[in-house]
């Protein structure tokens, strides 16, 4: 599953500015305690479920994907922190179910909220409520109110030209 080490700082990792930010944190918390980062991110082949599986063929394009959206989050994250030692991995799972894995032997656990869903999922999400309950080491969430999401460029109608768009599944 995971090869985090006895202390490594296990960060999950998906496109948020927010994971950015807990990345960044666990950096700078490795750069203070010597520790190694292992940005983890999750994912799960459902093609039925997930529009982005679907069109992107097999898992193994899917994976490709998801290491190359990683290594891009990480180059991002280490601005200011250059020196410190980060792994990424890449979990076919879902990501509850490979952070809490990784909580085994990790010395902490670093989340991004969402604030989605029920109460708790409010505040934190789904996927860092799990982890509070149910990790084996410390989890920190970095709350996402405290990081301006990226601005969303308006797509120009031209760069859709002959792009096929699906309808409604019915």
């Amino acid at each position: 599953m995971t090869t985090a080490q006895q202390g490594d700082i296990v960060v999950g990792v998906d496109e948020s500015a927010v994971s950015i930010a807990a990345l960044r944190w666990a950096m700078s918390e490795a750069a203070q305690s010597g520790r190694t980062v292992v940005a983890m991110r999750a994912w799960a082949f459902e093609p039925i479920l997930d529009f982005d599986s679907a069109v992107s063929g097999s898992p193994k394009t899917v994976e490709e994907i998801h290491r190359h959206e990683l290594a891009a989050a990480i180059e991002q994250a280490r601005e200011g922190s250059p020196d410190v030692p980060v792994r990424a991995e890449v979990v076919q799972h879902s990501p509850s179910f490979a952070l809490i894995e990784a909580s085994k032997t990790a010395s902490m656990i670093v989340l991004g909220s969402h604030g989605h869903g029920r109460l708790l999922t409010m505040l934190v999400g789904s996927v860092a409520e799990q982890c509070l309950r149910e990790a084996n080491c410390p989890v920190v969430v970095i709350p996402a109110r405290t990081v301006p999401e990226p601005e969303k460029k308006p797509v120009d109608p031209s760069e859709l030209e002959g792009t096929y768009l699906p309808g409604p599944l019915l």
